[in-house]
């Protein structure tokens, strides 16, 4: 694809791409933001480099673009812009957000469309983030094992994930309930119409209707199979890049491979729909 106002360089043949050549802090016109949107629909994952800090304001103004915003369950805030989840890891830390294989909140009925990370402070080598395209990793499975997919369901829970997680960041849940949804197994991708593996390590504990000993075994086998290499873009992170993903059809791995050095930074996510599997033969509107 040709793009006039915009530099797009792909990473992988199969995911990801960097953008070059638009600065985030400032409103994007109507034809760069509709290119900005079509890589990201093409890409699943785009990075901006040489970007400069952009502060709360202008990240959810940019955001703002895709849709109305997605609030955290769990993870502690900018304060007074809830907009804004804080990306810490340090020393001290018990935990790093995103080390595991997973898409942003699954838990949730209406599972966030995308998210949009700015990294402000970085270790000196490590901390990158590992990207997978669900896409991929869906035409890759047999056609029998697509079609035994198709008709399943998947519970993904929250509580075992979140439940004083943050307390060394002074988060009090003590009576707060965590989400929980059933999402198909095989979902379409809203915008584009394509088919992804919707399933994940950190919050998918069950396939409804299935025997324990049955739903392990094959939710075992996806997660290995989401997993693959060549499924996968790696990206090594600069001061103020900012990756923005697709959840709907993309994985991502935080990798906590700098302690005891620090990263931080902000994230803003983007409000979604209830995951659905389509008919073969409905495109999107």
């Amino acid at each position: 694809m040709a793009y006039r106002y915009i530099d797009v360089r792909s990473v992988t043949p199969t995911v990801g791409a960097e953008v070059r050549g638009v600065d985030l802090r400032e409103t994007l016109s109507d034809e760069v933001f509709k290119e900005v949107r079509s890589a990201f629909l093409r890409h699943q994952v785009l990075f901006f480099k040489n970007q400069e800090w952009l502060s709360p304001d202008q990240q959810i103004a940019f955001a703002r673009r895709f849709g109305g915003l997605h609030l955290h369950p769990a993870a502690p805030h900018l304060e007074g812009q809830p907009e804004i989840f804080v990306i810490h890891t340090h020393k001290g830390s018990r935990i790093a957000n995103g080390d595991a294989w997973h898409t942003d909140v699954s838990c949730d009925k209406e599972p966030p469309l995308g998210t949009m990370l700015q990294l402000h402070k970085l270790p000196s080598v490590g901390g990158d983030t590992l990207f997978a395209s669900m896409y991929a990793a869906w035409d890759n499975l047999s056609e029998p094992m697509q079609a035994f997919l198709s008709t399943l369901s998947a519970r993904h829970e929250s509580e075992h994930v979140y439940r004083g997680r943050y307390r060394d960041r002074n988060v009090d849940d003590t009576d707060r309930v965590y989400p929980e949804a059933l999402h198909p197994i095989v979902c379409t991708h809203p915008e584009t119409g394509r088919r992804a593996l919707y399933v994940n390590r950190a919050f998918t504990t069950h396939i409804e209707g299935l025997e324990a000993a049955e739903s392990k075994a094959l939710l075992d086998f996806l997660f290995e199979h989401i997993e693959q290499p060549k499924f996968q873009a790696r990206f090594k992170w600069e001061i103020n890049d900012i990756a923005f993903w697709d959840n709907r059809c993309l994985q991502h791995y935080a990798m906590w491979d700098y302690w005891p050095e620090e990263r931080k930074g902000h994230r803003v996510t983007i409000q979604g729909d209830c995951p659905y599997l389509a008919p073969p033969t409905e495109a999107p509107e």
